[in-house]
């Protein structure tokens, strides 16, 4: 049985309708994009248990492959979309640090190599033709509501196709990077989730690779997300303008370490007035790369004899420094990094125990002594007087396991470009702002950001 309610009073009948216009307005207003976004990075080998000295070998030995790329003729190339399927040379695919976040609707997990070097974000996906082991899900377009393909006549496709590709063809890419790592498969605009349960936030529209191809390694992950300067780099495409990491302890690969963009990419409260900063330079041979002006290196207070002009960025595209998260020890020319051995030897009273190699060089220790010695500050000097105040533990290490020596976590090369590596970077907030073209730094405590 109903039981009547009576006559509903006039001041409900309207009221009403203006409540339910109120909640329905409210209800299909779009929310504004948030201004900022933070993601954890954590490191390559933070779950494979490795001793101090395996880290330090396993990072030596993905340096020189990374640094070994890092010239013109590895710039971004393209591949169309037709049968011509000639690699390209890319950058290397390594890197140093792993981001967490998701892909699709219902979200996929994506682990992704965060990589300032380049600027594609991909992942593997379904149907897979050839796609390396990974621990989660691959992504699937097709069970994807939020999945888009891009045609060639799409924005997204212009920064990697290049020709025989008709408008409306599907966007067709394939990378092959310096290391032999690639991915092949198709454009498309996805929506990423940043973060997890109620804190995360999604974000629709972002170009991707959705790779059907892939092959190299791949250090735990399922893609990369690239934080390049080119268009097709989250940070544009996202377009909040900057961004900053904070790389914690590297033998305490247990700590995560805090990526920041947009407005939470700021300097960390109070450090704003000790921080130094620098301009970025263009290098329009390698558009992707960070490039910053290196005037010189100073060791204890003493300015070393290393040319003027050793580390300009050429005409021809050669020189100049490259900052990187993905490479691990800085990389410098080969003849400031003989200079520089020769500093710090002096400083030791050691002579070099691999004086002619260009690995990172190492030191006798003392018998019966295991932590490092007092060591003086090494000083890099950038454009705009901005100096990177080096601690001992930024640049130095000791390496019980295998010489008990000490060593200078610095490596040489023979090509022309030099790398400011994230072991120097360590517990530094680096602050990229591409807006304004500047690089800032500060000292900071890394973990407590």
């Amino acid at each position: 049985m109903v039981r009547s309610m009576g006559p509903i009073p006039m001041q409900v009948l309207t009221t009403l309708p203006l409540l339910l216009a109120s909640l329905l307005s409210s209800s299909s207003a779009a929310a504004p994009p948030p201004s900022g976004y933070r993601f954890t990075l954590t490191h390559v080998d933070s779950k494979g248990g490795f001793t101090r000295a395996e880290l330090l070998r396993r990072a030596a030995h993905r340096s020189r492959h990374r640094a070994a790329t890092m010239l013109p003729g590895y710039s971004y190339s393209t591949m169309s979309s037709s049968s011509d399927t000639r690699p390209t040379r890319l950058r290397s695919g390594q890197a140093e640090y792993l981001m967490e976040l998701a892909i699709g609707t219902p979200p996929v997990p994506f682990v992704a190599l965060a990589d300032t070097g380049s600027d594609l974000t991909w992942t593997q996906c379904q149907p897979c033709k050839l796609c390396f082991a990974q621990d989660t899900p691959v992504y699937d377009p097709a069970a994807s509501s939020s999945f888009s393909p891009a045609t060639c006549a799409s924005a997204s496709c212009l920064p990697v196709w290049s020709q025989n590709c008709s408008a409306a063809a599907p966007c067709r890419y394939r990378y092959v990077y310096g290391d032999g790592a690639y991915s092949a498969g198709v454009m498309g605009a996805e929506t990423l989730t940043f973060g997890s349960g109620s804190g995360g936030v999604s974000v629709g529209g972002i170009a991707f690779g959705c790779g059907v191809d892939n092959g190299g390694l791949s250090y735990n992950s399922t893609g990369t997300v690239g934080l390049g300067r080119g268009s097709l780099s989250l940070v544009a495409q996202l377009g909040v303008g900057k961004f900053s990491y904070c790389l914690t302890d590297f033998f305490d690969t247990s700590l995560g370490s805090p990526v920041l963009f947009g407005s939470l990419a700021e300097l960390a409260p109070g450090a704003a007035a000790a921080a130094h900063s620098t301009p970025l330079v263009q290098s329009p041979w390698i558009p992707s790369r960070y490039f910053v002006s290196l005037e010189g290196i100073s060791l204890g207070g003493a300015r070393l004899p290393i040319p003027n002009g050793t580390f300009d960025l050429r005409a021809d595209g050669s020189g100049g420094m490259i900052v990187d998260s993905g490479t691990i020890f800085t990389v410098l020319v080969e003849s400031a990094f003989r200079v520089v051995v020769d500093s710090v030897a002096g400083v030791l009273g050691q002579p070099v125990a691999n004086a002619s190699s260009l690995d990172s060089p190492c030191f006798p220790a003392p018998p019966g002594e295991r932590p490092l010695p007092e060591m003086p500050d090494m000083v890099l000097h950038f454009a705009g007087g901005a100096d990177m105040r080096l601690r001992r533990d930024n640049y130095m290490s000791f390496n019980q396991e295998e010489a008990a020596a000490f060593c200078l976590n610095i490596v040489g090369t023979t090509s022309s470009v030099s790398v400011l590596g994230n072991f120097q970077q360590q517990n530094i907030q680096m602050l990229y702002d591409i807006t304004v073209g500047q690089l800032s730094f500060v000292p900071t405590d890394c973990s407590k950001l």
